[in-house]
């Protein structure tokens, strides 16, 4: 409870650096004895970012073989001007309220409070904990500790708010961006222009039949059991009574496992070039900005099935992309787990269960401890 208080109050949207959240970690693992490695960046922006790498006493951190890592990201989504308390955590119901408190500080904190009980030389050997920087914006930090092979882990946790449940699959993240340019006219004489909105108009209506067509692919493990699919922006236009020569939407999908992360984006250039064709003076470009698989480890898995055990809990598969799907190529068992509600994240209802921290710690010193 104190250390995801502590963090709590530790502001860290993906806009700002993680530095202090990384350092107060690290402060926390090395008073017990822990050694920490730093891996910082700076962003497109400037701003410095850090991924850290931790190991237990007896072991290197700077060694990427791992048997077993328990991953963390530490930035938060933006939280609303009118949530006063975002920062300020609020103990009531049985929960703790605050931003990121189960989005994912609650696992951060329930990791640390775990290795803090272990006593010396008594962790499994080939352990990790690892933070990472801006998740929420693309598991870049994640990304960037595979590119530059920094960590090669056999077994991996993942922290997200599962309620305690050991999610091994989980669904993709994509996206992509559509720009479409028309030419600008007098609205009284459209024939002089080319409408960048209705091309646009055209290629929605197109991806929404696609969308219909890639619900009937079903996974039976997932709820809903398809690829979502969801026009979610959209802006064009610069007046009424002119014919708009430009239209910008962002396309999302969350593909199930065993779809290709391009099974949308193929066919959605190739509507793209229908539409093309089909009004005269429209260029249409599609730009992939993420494209993220979803991962699925065998129910059989030892990992899982000790989860399972730990938790008293089946597992589970979860909707959302996570940094699963950046190691799940890699390791040979990945699990998602943590406290709290993912329904409650990224809103001011954010919270989690006081008795699932606890638990929680319970579960992570078991497999700390081999």
């Amino acid at each position: 409870m104190e250390y995801l208080a502590d963090l709590i109050r530790i502001p860290s949207v993906s806009a700002m650096t993680n530095r202090p959240v990384v350092e107060y970690a690290a402060g926390v693992l090395r008073a017990t004895g822990w050694k920490t490695r730093e891996l910082p960046y700076r962003d497109a922006d400037g701003i410095e970012k850090v991924n850290q790498i931790a190991a237990p006493p007896g072991q290197d951190p700077h060694d990427p073989h791992a048997e077993l890592a328990l991953m963390c990201h530490t930035d938060t989504v933006p939280y609303a001007a009118e949530w006063t308390r975002a920062l300020n955590p609020l103990e009531a119901g049985g929960m703790l309220h605050g931003c990121g408190s189960c989005d994912v500080k609650a696992f951060l904190a329930c990791v640390l409070a775990a290795a803090a009980e272990i006593e010396p030389l008594a962790h499994a050997p080939g352990l990790r904990v690892v933070l990472t920087a801006d998740e929420e914006i693309g598991c870049v930090g994640a990304s960037r500790l595979r590119d530059e092979d920094a960590l090669r882990p056999r077994k991996m946790v993942i922290g997200e708010p599962t309620r305690l449940h050991p999610a091994r699959a989980g669904k993709g993240y994509c996206l992509a961006e559509i720009t479409v340019r028309g030419k600008e006219a007098h609205s009284a004489h459209p024939q002089q222009g080319a409408s960048a909105i209705y091309a646009a108009a055209q290629m929605i209506t197109a991806i929404e039949d696609l969308a219909r067509e890639i619900a009937e692919e079903r996974h039976g493990f997932f709820d809903p059991g398809f690829t979502t699919v969801n026009v979610g922006t959209i802006q064009g236009g610069t007046a009424k009574n002119i014919v708009p020569g430009l239209c910008r939407f962002q396309l999302e999908w969350r593909p199930v496992p065993g779809q290709p992360a391009d099974r949308v984006l193929r066919t959605v250039s190739e509507i793209a070039a229908q539409v093309s064709v089909s009004i005269p003076g429209c260029r249409i470009e599609v730009q992939p900005v993420r494209q993220q698989a979803g991962f699925e480890t065998s129910e059989d898995a030892a990992l899982v099935r000790r989860m399972e055990e730990l938790t008293g809990r089946s597992a589970t598969s979860i909707p959302f992309g996570s940094e699963a799907s950046i190691f799940a190529p890699i390791a040979e068992e990945v699990v998602v787990f943590g406290p709290g509600d993912m329904r409650t994240a990224h809103s001011s209802r954010e919270c989690v269960p006081i008795a699932e921290l606890h638990e929680a710690v319970r579960c992570l010193g078991a497999l700390m401890r081999g």
